[in-house]
């Protein structure tokens, strides 16, 4: 039996061998690497097959979602879909899908990919292939027509702050942005926020704090659709804010005064919140949309309605 001195002065050959070994692994990795990567001319023979084939509506789903090289060659009029959990994603306002995958790379689980993401899909025809690249077509059997969309219609909206008792304060349109009296960051604008790692674009609607409402005002919300209602935090500093409350967003109509739909967005929980109803076959309605918090500072939010048709209509 080696003595523990012996041991001892061994180790140091052993660190070494262990060191080595694993320079030798990254050495082979990085050898390896370069033929799993796809060309500038693969790229370009995957852009110019999408522009022959493009339809309005079509989007383009990375494969794995880090590989965001290729939005550098994708036709500038295709979204391009990829963050962390995009595998998930429904893309409800996409009838056809276009999966622009890598499969060779490192840690490129297809098997899991497919597990996420086929549910609802239907492959069309055969993938096509450039290289290290493949280019798949699936229809979206998630997809929901979208019949209303608030973030687009902004506009047009009236924009207010309502006090409990009814009291009105409006919110002038500038070109850009509904500001409210008060303080800046009070106004009502569609922009490009990210909601745990989703980028959405979506409506600034930061509550006015105490009682009082934000609300925007929108006509033309098309009955016989399901009416849904998402929202969800950008930003939450968690210290520094101890008598913060939730944040609590709804629609409701603007004629009746009925409560359609409400969410409450808890603090310290990300994510989108989210709530659909359906809306019975009449005349267009209109919506009041509102955020209201006892004490909203340190969070920040976005928001969006949408009035949807049912799944895989008209796709």
């Amino acid at each position: 039996m080696r003595s523990p001195k012996s041991l001892l002065a061994a180790l140091p050959l052993v660190q070494l061998g262990g060191f080595v070994l694993v320079a030798l692994l990254c050495l082979v990795f990085y050898a390896r690497l370069p033929g799993r990567l796809p060309s500038e001319t693969d790229y370009l023979a995957v852009s110019e097959r999408l522009k022959a084939e493009l339809r309005p509506g079509d989007t383009v789903l990375l494969f794995p979602w880090w590989t965001e090289r290729a939005r550098l060659y994708l036709p500038p009029q295709v979204p391009v879909v990829g963050y962390f959990g995009s595998d998930k994603d429904n893309l409800l306002a996409h009838p056809r899908i276009w999966v622009l995958g890598q499969p060779q790379l490192p840690k490129a689980d297809e098997e899991a990919f497919l597990h996420d993401f086929l549910p609802g899909r239907t492959a069309v025809g055969q993938p096509f292939q450039a290289g290290n690249l493949t280019l798949t077509l699936y229809t979206n059997g998630r997809y929901r027509p979208h019949r209303f969309v608030a973030s687009e219609q902004y506009a047009h909206a009236r924009v207010y702050l309502e006090s409990p008792d009814g009291t009105r304060r409006p919110c002038p349109f500038d070109g850009q942005a509904h500001r409210c009296p008060g303080p800046p960051h009070l106004y009502v604008a569609p922009e490009w926020h990210e909601i745990l790692y989703e980028p959405r674009h979506c409506l600034w609607m930061h509550p006015p704090g105490g009682a009082d409402r934000l609300v925007a005002e929108f006509d033309g919300v098309p009955g016989g659709t399901g009416l849904r209602l998402e929202g969800g935090l950008i930003f939450e500093f968690p210290f520094g804010a101890p008598h913060r409350s939730n944040v609590i967003i709804g629609v409701d109509d603007a004629r009746t005064g009925e409560r359609l739909l409400d969410v409450v967005v808890p603090q310290g929980v990300p994510g989108l919140q989210k709530a659909e109803r359906a809306l019975p076959p009449g005349e267009p309605r209109t919506v009041k949309i509102w955020s209201q918090a006892t004490n909203p500072e340190a969070r920040q939010l976005c928001l969006d309605v949408f009035a949807l048709g049912a799944p895989g209509e008209g796709a």
